[in-house]
């Protein structure tokens, strides 16, 4: 329910609309053992309770709310579900994990980041935030951050919030972190120069995933975030099978909703 409670502020403040999904998975299972008509008579009550749902929210929460009913595989139904109503965004709930093979393997919520086209936000129940007053924005000043910073601006304005870049420095060295400071300048006064508020920081880090995640979500409670924006950049040459290490620990860990989004690729 984390995610869906969270899409209530997220709707509010950008005056969308809710789209209630709901899949019955029908790759055997306990599905195949009802009869046709037994499986028509459940969708149709199966549409009935998601509407009714759906009409007890749009009054509680003073949200538009509408309902899909689909059949089939649970992540390509989402996909291609989002796709065809050209979803802004996908809010799911997730629980984190300590267990290092959930992290390795990965779950539905990370094969959803992984393969659609909007982006994804992942909520634990932790996590939840009743504003999207602050942005938090990790950049990796060495790598392209366009696309990055371009969808900050699009978040910021869509839920009229401020931008928070923060940069981990994991080096003594004065001067990459002098030219670290003068790039992160310049992103800030560009979102600034967007219309956007947006203030900048560097923080200290040990070059470790898990040391970087946690520099990150400390300086997010520091600032009082309500939601981080991570691009999860790929780290291996397979990259349809794999989401960034850093990105994943972000994910697992953080105790805001995660924002992620997959960078659009050049065409060659």
């Amino acid at each position: 329910m984390s995610g869906l409670e969270q899409s209530y502020i997220f709707a509010r403040l950008s005056q969308a609309e809710i789209v209630l999904l709901h899949i019955i998975v029908d790759s055997g299972g306990l599905w195949s053992v009802f009869s046709p008509k037994e499986q028509k008579d459940v969708v149709k009550k199966l549409e009935e309770k998601l509407k009714s749902y759906a009409e007890i929210i749009a009054k509680k929460e003073n949200v538009k709310v509408s309902t899909i009913l689909e059949k089939g595989k649970l992540i390509d139904t989402i996909i291609k579900v989002a796709d065809d109503i050209d979803a802004k965004m996908i809010v799911v709930g997730t629980t984190g994990s300590k267990n290092i093979m959930q992290k390795i393997v990965g779950s539905n919520a990370l094969r959803l980041i992984r393969e659609t086209n909007c982006p994804i936000v992942t909520v634990k129940d932790s996590a939840k935030r009743k504003s999207c007053s602050n942005i938090i924005l990790p950049l990796d000043l060495t790598k392209e951050t366009n696309q990055k910073v371009s969808k900050a601006i699009q978040m910021a304005k869509f839920f009229h919030s401020k931008v928070w870049a923060v940069s981990v420095v994991t080096t003594s060295d004065e001067y990459i972190k002098r030219r670290l400071k003068t790039q992160l300048e310049k992103v800030k006064q560009h979102i600034r120069d967007e219309g956007v508020e947006c203030d900048s920081s560097i923080v200290k880090s040990a070059a470790k995933n898990e040391k970087m995640a946690a520099a990150l979500i400390n300086y997010s409670k520091k600032v009082n975030g309500d939601l981080m924006l991570i691009m999860t950049q790929q780290e291996a040459e397979i990259v349809e099978y794999f989401i960034g290490s850093l990105a994943k620990e972000i994910i697992h860990t953080a105790d805001i909703p995660i924002m992620s989004v997959v960078p659009k690729r050049k065409k060659k």
